[in-house]
Protein backbone atom coordinates (compact mmCIF):
# COMPACT_ATOMS: atom_id res chain seq x y z
CA UNK A 1 0.00 0.00 0.00
CA UNK A 2 2.47 3.24 -1.22
CA UNK A 3 1.62 6.51 0.45
CA UNK A 4 -0.57 8.97 -1.85
CA UNK A 5 -0.36 12.42 -1.97
CA UNK A 6 -4.13 15.33 -1.59
CA UNK A 7 -3.50 15.71 -5.23
CA UNK A 8 -3.61 12.48 -6.58
CA UNK A 9 -7.26 11.85 -5.17
CA UNK A 10 -8.76 15.42 -5.86
CA UNK A 11 -11.73 15.58 -7.96
CA UNK A 12 -13.98 18.22 -9.31
CA UNK A 13 -17.60 17.26 -10.42
CA UNK A 14 -19.44 19.13 -12.66
CA UNK A 15 -23.37 18.58 -13.00
CA UNK A 16 -26.39 20.95 -14.68
CA UNK A 17 -29.09 21.26 -12.43
CA UNK A 18 -32.08 20.71 -13.97
CA UNK A 19 -36.16 21.66 -13.00
CA UNK A 20 -36.66 18.04 -11.51
CA UNK A 21 -33.42 18.85 -9.04
CA UNK A 22 -35.30 21.85 -7.22
CA UNK A 23 -38.39 23.47 -5.69
CA UNK A 24 -41.47 25.41 -7.65
CA UNK A 25 -39.34 28.54 -7.06
CA UNK A 26 -36.17 27.31 -9.23
CA UNK A 27 -33.70 26.79 -5.99
CA UNK A 28 -32.26 24.01 -5.85
CA UNK A 29 -33.24 21.44 -3.23
CA UNK A 30 -29.90 21.47 -0.43
CA UNK A 31 -30.50 17.36 -0.52
CA UNK A 32 -29.92 17.18 -4.44
CA UNK A 33 -26.39 19.18 -3.24
CA UNK A 34 -25.82 16.79 -0.18
CA UNK A 35 -26.16 14.41 -2.72
CA UNK A 36 -23.32 15.78 -5.48
CA UNK A 37 -21.32 16.24 -2.13
CA UNK A 38 -21.58 12.66 -1.22
CA UNK A 39 -21.10 11.35 -4.93
CA UNK A 40 -17.70 13.56 -5.12
CA UNK A 41 -16.83 12.83 -1.65
CA UNK A 42 -17.16 9.09 -2.44
CA UNK A 43 -14.70 9.38 -5.46
CA UNK A 44 -12.00 11.07 -3.75
CA UNK A 45 -11.92 8.23 -0.87
CA UNK A 46 -12.11 5.83 -3.11
CA UNK A 47 -9.41 7.47 -5.32
CA UNK A 48 -7.14 7.53 -2.07
CA UNK A 49 -7.64 3.79 -0.68
CA UNK A 50 -8.37 1.56 -3.62
CA UNK A 51 -10.99 0.04 -1.59
CA UNK A 52 -14.57 0.54 -1.00
CA UNK A 53 -15.49 3.48 1.18
CA UNK A 54 -18.59 4.54 2.60
CA UNK A 55 -19.99 7.86 4.36
CA UNK A 56 -19.38 7.84 8.02
CA UNK A 57 -20.75 11.48 8.68
CA UNK A 58 -21.04 14.60 6.90
CA UNK A 59 -20.58 17.65 8.89
CA UNK A 60 -20.11 21.42 9.07
CA UNK A 61 -21.90 21.93 6.06
CA UNK A 62 -22.74 25.22 5.18
CA UNK A 63 -25.20 26.29 2.62
CA UNK A 64 -23.90 29.86 1.48
CA UNK A 65 -25.86 31.35 -1.52
CA UNK A 66 -28.43 29.47 -3.61
CA UNK A 67 -28.16 27.45 -6.80
CA UNK A 68 -30.93 28.22 -9.63
CA UNK A 69 -32.46 25.82 -11.93
CA UNK A 70 -30.30 25.80 -15.25
CA UNK A 71 -26.84 26.73 -13.10
CA UNK A 72 -23.83 24.21 -13.05
CA UNK A 73 -23.18 22.83 -9.68
CA UNK A 74 -18.99 22.44 -9.29
CA UNK A 75 -18.13 20.60 -6.87
CA UNK A 76 -13.90 20.45 -5.88
CA UNK A 77 -13.38 17.78 -3.27
CA UNK A 78 -9.48 17.15 -1.71
CA UNK A 79 -8.47 14.53 1.34
CA UNK A 80 -7.36 16.80 3.86
CA UNK A 81 -6.39 14.26 6.85
CA UNK A 82 -6.15 10.09 7.19
CA UNK A 83 -6.59 8.42 10.33
CA UNK A 84 -6.59 4.45 10.23
CA UNK A 85 -9.06 3.38 7.99
CA UNK A 86 -10.71 6.91 7.88
CA UNK A 87 -10.83 9.97 5.62
CA UNK A 88 -11.69 13.27 5.97
CA UNK A 89 -12.49 14.63 3.04
CA UNK A 90 -13.09 18.63 2.16
CA UNK A 91 -15.54 19.86 -0.51
CA UNK A 92 -16.22 23.13 -2.08
CA UNK A 93 -19.46 24.08 -4.00
CA UNK A 94 -19.76 26.52 -6.53
CA UNK A 95 -21.96 27.72 -9.02
CA UNK A 96 -21.71 28.76 -12.26
CA UNK A 97 -24.66 31.18 -14.20
CA UNK A 98 -24.26 29.56 -17.84
CA UNK A 99 -25.59 32.93 -18.95
CA UNK A 100 -22.61 35.24 -17.18
CA UNK A 101 -19.79 33.15 -16.56
CA UNK A 102 -20.53 34.27 -12.62
CA UNK A 103 -19.12 31.60 -10.25
CA UNK A 104 -20.63 31.53 -6.71
CA UNK A 105 -19.04 29.84 -3.65
CA UNK A 106 -22.37 28.27 -2.42
CA UNK A 107 -21.37 25.65 0.25
CA UNK A 108 -18.72 23.83 1.82
CA UNK A 109 -18.71 20.71 3.65
CA UNK A 110 -16.48 18.33 5.32
CA UNK A 111 -17.12 14.24 4.87
CA UNK A 112 -15.68 11.58 6.78
CA UNK A 113 -15.32 7.96 4.51
CA UNK A 114 -14.28 5.00 6.04
CA UNK A 115 -12.49 2.23 3.73
CA UNK A 116 -13.87 -1.04 3.64
CA UNK A 117 -12.45 -4.86 3.14
CA UNK A 118 -14.04 -7.49 0.97
CA UNK A 119 -15.70 -8.71 4.12
CA UNK A 120 -17.27 -4.91 4.76
CA UNK A 121 -14.86 -4.48 7.75
CA UNK A 122 -12.61 -1.26 7.93
CA UNK A 123 -9.21 -1.54 6.60
CA UNK A 124 -6.35 0.71 6.80
CA UNK A 125 -5.75 3.29 4.33
CA UNK A 126 -2.67 4.37 2.26
CA UNK A 127 -0.78 6.85 4.30
CA UNK A 128 -1.38 10.71 3.05
CA UNK A 129 1.87 12.70 1.87
CA UNK A 130 2.03 15.88 3.01
CA UNK A 131 3.72 17.98 -0.11
CA UNK A 132 2.95 21.57 0.43
CA UNK A 133 2.63 24.08 3.93
CA UNK A 134 -1.66 23.83 2.65
CA UNK A 135 -1.74 19.73 2.56
CA UNK A 136 0.12 20.31 6.29
CA UNK A 137 -2.33 22.49 7.57
CA UNK A 138 -5.68 20.85 6.19
CA UNK A 139 -3.92 17.98 7.67
CA UNK A 140 -3.62 19.26 11.48
CA UNK A 141 -7.60 21.34 10.91
CA UNK A 142 -8.76 17.68 9.64
CA UNK A 143 -7.06 15.91 12.27
CA UNK A 144 -8.27 17.80 15.26
CA UNK A 145 -11.61 17.82 13.50
CA UNK A 146 -11.51 13.64 13.29
CA UNK A 147 -10.55 13.87 16.93
CA UNK A 148 -13.47 16.10 17.65
CA UNK A 149 -15.73 14.05 16.32
CA UNK A 150 -14.30 10.83 17.68
CA UNK A 151 -14.58 12.69 21.31
CA UNK A 152 -18.59 13.34 20.52
CA UNK A 153 -19.15 9.79 19.07
CA UNK A 154 -17.69 8.57 22.57
CA UNK A 155 -20.00 10.84 24.74
CA UNK A 156 -23.30 9.39 22.97
CA UNK A 157 -22.30 6.03 23.41
CA UNK A 158 -21.76 6.60 26.52
CA UNK A 159 -25.18 8.27 27.44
Amino acid sequence: MSAKSAAESKVEVIARMFPSDANPAGNVFGGEILKQIDVVAGIVAQRHCGANAVTASIDRVDFLKPVFVGDLLILNARLNCIKNSSMEIEVKVESENLRNSARTLTGTAFVTSVALDDSGKPTAVPKLILQTEEDKKKFAEGLARMEQRSKERRKEKAR
